[in-house]
Formats: C-alpha cells, sequence, structure tokens
C-alpha cells in the first residue's frame, strides 16, 4: 500500500470516528492513534465475533458498517438470553477489555457488517493516554448524558440567553466579602452597619470564622421592632443559629433548592474547612433566571385565594422550562419541581383549613406515587390519602366526617391548579383512604398476607409515601411497621418481584427499540416503573427508609453487593427517562395530554437514541438481579 492510500484511509477512518462519541471528544493525537492503528475486518452474517469462550479479548471493535448482536450469557434460572443490537458508531467490549477479563456477551453479526479492530494493548495505551477516552470508558453512561445535556442547552441556546446558568458554583457569585461580628457584639452596632453598608443580612461567627448565626432586614419587625428588644444585648440573642450553609463548590440549584425547601433568603458560603466565605442571596439568583424561585415561593407562601396559586402553578412550569434549557440534570429537576408543587399543596391545605376547623385533630396529609418519591414530572394527576389519630374519648365518626369534608375541598383545589382528580379515586376524600394510623396498618397487612393482583397493584403505588403536611410523625411509625412487616414475608416480595418483571425493557432483538402501535414508548410504563418497581422491592427488603428511587439504590449498593459505579450507571439511565419525559411534557403536549410519556424513537438524534437504548439496558440488569434473587 503506498503512503497516500494509507493517508487516505487513515483519513476516512478519522472522518467517520468524528461523527460519533466518545471519538468526536478525543484529542487530536489520540483519534490521530486510533486512526492508524484501526483495521477494517469483515464480518458475514452469522458469525461470531467474540464469544466468552474466546477468553481475554485481543481487539477492542467499532462496528462500521452493518448490525451486531451483543447476547447476554446469564445464569441457567433465566429462561431466555437478555440481547441488544448495536450498530455504526458502537463499540465493544468495554468493560471486558478493560479489566483484561473474558467477555460476558456473546457479540454475533445479524447481517454482514465491517468492524474497526484496534489491538487490545493499544486500545489500553490509548485509554492511558485520552482523558476523554478514559472518561467514556469508565463511566460510560454518564459520559453520554452530559453530551446529551449540553445538546440540548445548545438547542435552546437562545431561550436561555443572557442567564447565567443554574449550574454556576457559589463561589463564582460571591459578590463581596461578608460582614461579619460576634455573637457578642452589640445589636445596635450589628444594625448600624447593615444599615451604612447597604446589606440585607448580617452573619455572626467563631474566633475561627465559623457560622453561628444570621440576621436578616426581615428579621426586624417581629424579633427587634414589635419585641421591644433592648438594641444594648448582645446580637447572639437576636440571630437565627445554625444558618443554611453550602460550600462554595456547590451549584446555584443547590442554593435555590435549600432557599425553597427551608423559606429563607440568604445562603451562607463556607470553604472545605466551614470557614464563611460569603452570602449568596435571592437577588444574585434572580438574575440566572427569567422567573426567580423566591418569587414563585413568596408568591405561594402569600397566595390569599386559588386565583394566585394557579398563576403559580403556571410559573412553575415555567421555571422548569428555563432550567430543562440551561441543561439542570433530571434528578434535580424532578426534586425542584417537587419542592415547589409540595409548597403549593401546603398552602392549599393551610387555605382549606380556615375553613374547616379540624383544631386538635392529629393527623398528615400523605403524598403517594411519585410525588412520594419526590420524582413528579410537569404531568401528573393527585394520589393523596389523610392518615390521622385519636384518642379513646374522642369521636371517630365525627373526625373522619371532618377530615373527609376538608380534604374534598384540598383535592378540588389542587385539580384548579393542575393537578387533576385521579381517575381511580386515589385522594384522600375516599373514605377508604382516610385512615387512622391502625387502619392503614391493617390495610397494607391485608395486602402483604394475600397479595393478589389488586393488592399487588396497591402496593406499587401507596408503598411510596411520605407526610407532606402535618404530623410526621404517624408517617414515621407507618414506614417502620411496613418495613419490619414486608421482611417477615419472603413470599409477598416474590411475587412483587414477579409482579414488577410482568413488564419488560423494549429493546428489540433486531431493531434497537420494540414500539407500540403508535409508534412510541411509553416513558412512564415501560421505562421509568421498571427501575422505580425494583427499587421498591430492594428497599423493602432491606428496610430503607427512603420513598427515592435513585436513594433507595444508592443506600442499597453496598448490601446488594453492587459496584458504586454499577448503581450509577443504573441511576443515570433512570434519570435520562425521566429527563425525556419532561421534555416530552414540556416541548411536545400541553399539561396533562395523554400522550405526555410518549416518545416516538425515530425523532431522537442519534446520541439520545443510543443513551436510551443504554438506559433501558441497565433497567434489564436490575431486572435480571431480581430474578436471580427469587429465581423467577
Amino acid at each position: 500500500m503506498t503512503a497516500i492510500a494509507a493517508d487516505l484511509l487513515v483519513g476516512a477512518s478519522t472522518d467517520f470516528l468524528r461523527r460519533f462519541s466518545p471519538f468526536d471528544r478525543m484529542e487530536a493525537e489520540a483519534l490521530a492513534f486510533l486512526a492508524e492503528r484501526a483495521a477494517l475486518a469483515f464480518h458475514p452474517r452469522g458469525s461470531e465475533i467474540l464469544t466468552p469462550e474466546m477468553g481475554v479479548p485481543r481487539h477492542f471493535h467499532i462496528i462500521q458498517r452493518g448490525k451486531i448482536q451483543a447476547r447476554q450469557v446469564v445464569a441457567s434460572a433465566l429462561s431466555e438470553y437478555a440481547s441488544l443490537p448495536l450498530g455504526p458508531g458502537e463499540c465493544f467490549p468495554i468493560g471486558a477489555i478493560s479489566a483484561r477479563r473474558p467477555s460476558t456477551n456473546a457479540y454475533v453479526a445479524v447481517e454482514d457488517s465491517f468492524c474497526f479492530q484496534i489491538d487490545a494493548d493499544d486500545f489500553l495505551q490509548l485509554m492511558e493516554t485520552s482523558p476523554a477516552l478514559h472518561l467514556f470508558c469508565t463511566q460510560y453512561i454518564a459520559s453520554l448524558l452530559n453530551q446529551s445535556r449540553e445538546q440540548l442547552q445548545a438547542a435552546f441556546a437562545q431561550r436561555a440567553a443572557e442567564q447565567q446558568t443554574m449550574t454556576t458554583t457559589l463561589g463564582q457569585l460571591i459578590k463581596r466579602e461578608p460582614v461579619c461580628f460576634s455573637p457578642d457584639t452589640p445589636a445596635r452596632e450589628v444594625l448600624e452597619q447593615m444599615d451604612a453598608q447597604h446589606i440585607g443580612c448580617a452573619v455572626m461567627t467563631d474566633q475561627e470564622r465559623h457560622p453561628v448565626g444570621i440576621l436578616t432586614q426581615s428579621d426586624l419587625l417581629p424579633r427587634v421592632i414589635l419585641a421591644a428588644f433592648d438594641l444594648g444585648n448582645p446580637v447572639g440573642e437576636l440571630m437565627t443559629a445554625n444558618p443554611h450553609q453550602l460550600a462554595t463548590t456547590a451549584s446555584a440549584y443547590d442554593a435555590a433548592l435549600a432557599m425553597a425547601t427551608h423559606g429563607v433568603r440568604h445562603i451562607l458560603v463556607v470553604d472545605a474547612e466551614g470557614r464563611l466565605k460569603g452570602v449568596v442571596s435571592e437577588r444574585d439568583l434572580f438574575s440566572l433566571q427569567r422567573i426567580g424561585l423566591r418569587q414563585i415561593r413568596a408568591g405561594i407562601d402569600n397566595a390569599a385565594d386559588i386565583e394566585s396559586l394557579q398563576r403559580a402553578s403556571k410559573d412553575i412550569r415555567q421555571l422548569a422550562l428555563n432550567l430543562i434549557a440551561q441543561g439542570i440534570a433530571a434528578e434535580q429537576l424532578t426534586q425542584f419541581i417537587s419542592t415547589l408543587n409540595d409548597a403549593l399543596t401546603r398552602r392549599i391545605i393551610q387555605l382549606a383549613l380556615e375553613n374547616h376547623d379540624l383544631t386538635g385533630i392529629n393527623f398528615g396529609w400523605m403524598a403517594f406515587g411519585s410525588e412520594g418519591r419526590h420524582e413528579q414530572t410537569l404531568s401528573t394527576d393527585q394520589d393523596n390519602g389523610i392518615i390521622w389519630q385519636c384518642a379513646e374519648w374522642e369521636n371517630p365518626v365525627s373526625i373522619r366526617s371532618r377530615l373527609i369534608a376538608f380534604a374534598k375541598e384540598v383535592n378540588a383545589s389542587l385539580a384548579l391548579c393542575g393537578f387533576p382528580l385521579c381517575k381511580g379515586n386515589i385522594m384522600a376524600s375516599n373514605p377508604e383512604l382516610c385512615l387512622t394510623l391502625d387502619e392503614w396498618k391493617s390495610r397494607f397487612g391485608a395486602w402483604i398476607r394475600e397479595p393478589d393482583p389488586e393488592a399487588l397493584l396497591n402496593a406499587s403505588i401507596f408503598f411510596d409515601f411520605r407526610v407532606l403536611y402535618g404530623n410526621e410523625r404517624l408517617g414515621d411509625q407507618l414506614r417502620s411497621w411496613l418495613n419490619r412487616t414486608v421482611r417477615g414475608n419472603a413470599a409477598f416480595l416474590r411475587m412483587m418481584a414477579a409482579n414488577a418483571l410482568s413488564v419488560t425493557p423494549p429493546l428489540g432483538r433486531l431493531r434497537d427499540f420494540v414500539v407500540e402501535e403508535n409508534g412510541c414508548i411509553d416513558l412512564k410504563k415501560s421505562g421509568a416503573r421498571l427501575f422505580v418497581d425494583v427499587a421498591r422491592i430492594i428497599a423493602l427488603r432491606i428496610g430503607i427508609d427512603s420513598s427515592s428511587t435513585a436513594q433507595r439504590l444508592r443506600q442499597a449498593s453496598g448490601k446488594m453487593g453492587v459496584s458504586a459505579d454499577e448503581v450509577s450507571a443504573i441511576i443515570d439511565g433512570f434519570h435520562f427517562i425521566q429527563l425525556l419525559r419532561l421534555r416530552s411534557q414540556h416541548l411536545e403536549t400541553e399539561h396533562g395530554a395523554p400522550d405526555d410519556n410518549q416518545v416516538d424513537p425515530d425523532t431522537l438524534n442519534e446520541l439520545d437514541r443510543r443513551i436510551l437504548k443504554e438506559a433501558f439496558r441497565q433497567a434489564r440488569k436490575l431486572q435480571i438481579r431480581i430474578k436471580l434473587d427469587y429465581q423467577l
């Protein structure tokens, strides 16, 4: 081969590789190294390219043309193989070649195919010298997700124009040195300095500059003026102790979420040793988004009627759109939406309480399903109930009647604010869901003892709960009882596992995806649910108190014997599906539309199709683990 011909082949290989991740991000020298050593090999239809029996892989393969089927060889307890079609730009075997072990998959050409193959030693050398390739191979799905978010940001650049992103670190937002005092400083001196320097807050620190308290302008009316506070006294008697703090490396999003959660206007920023570096206020965050978090939260907290809360509900949706455009991750987005929706629901409850005398009634408003898991998307109906207790001398019939009348008003108000009434009547106004603590235990216990299909369906909804308003201890007691009861019933867990496996990831053996008649995939039923159901079973079996899918998997990783990297990949897959749901609900449909969880995979770009395929593969890995655990 002449030098000119060799150069042409290397150039053609380079042009091809630049079309796909991670090669499009590789350093120029590393990409040149790869292209020079890549040899094109032909694999006729039906031929085996790599199998576990071949031992440690000798080559790394990148598909140039055709289609390869990756078939996972699993334990004999399973009745089928898990398979995944791979197409141009995809590569294998990443894990086996990195760990220098035989592949756990068999790779077979399902049509005449061409693959670039690189000697294993050259590939390992390339991993050491190319940070981009190393990141891709060690954090495969996370690396793809970052690229997808960047593409989304680019697509919404105009909408997010002139806005700093919510991923800006708090260290970058600090505008000036903080004004701080000793707690022993007379209050008058602190207030005079606040006035002279035109600042909204002062921070009290110890001798090592660790924050111990904060005083803000909003504290002055209730604590100084109305309380007739003696300004000669130490400011430590006036300050709010244990102020909310975040590290300089935390993001603006983290500060916004903390403000929304705790209803505060200032977050103290500290270094790695906990020393005060500055203060970030709500005004600092206003510059990052057109619709401010604090504006929405203040609008909710100060709402005097349902009309005001309806406007706030629309603002939540618009703010979520801005955050999607800024590249905020799905876990943060769903937490953000849930936090604001929580505040909205609490304010609706408070307004309803003005019309219903529930003084002295020990109750809690319960959220179930996605709201109970802190995983609300933008299109969700109501799933709620009430848990309560009454003393021996109280009339339970009268209390239940008053609670149901109150719940009817709350459910109706939530519907007006964009949360449709539940078609299955899973609402607190349903007498069957306005139960005492003992009655909830009895209801849950009946489902556990006799887990018929309806009981299993109920468990999948009601076991993901939290108390949103009222006495949280009632929810804690129910959770502790539930965990103890389920751990002692292996038959119930096994039936829940079988129910969780009744829906499989929509991955085809020949085509990338299996779609419904309308050409779409239901991202809730055939996507998010796969992760949610398995995480619930694991949490119940181990006794994890969290109701969040991601937190359940993180907390269970050690007890499951799964590495942190594997769990991170599973959670990344779940969050990408959640992100697609949010994008679909924002960009394609009206709120509550019947197809707001649908996605046509043919409309996705190549990167997102690839990530979606990997996300479903992670769901399948999770299901296979449950199959093996329960021998199903």
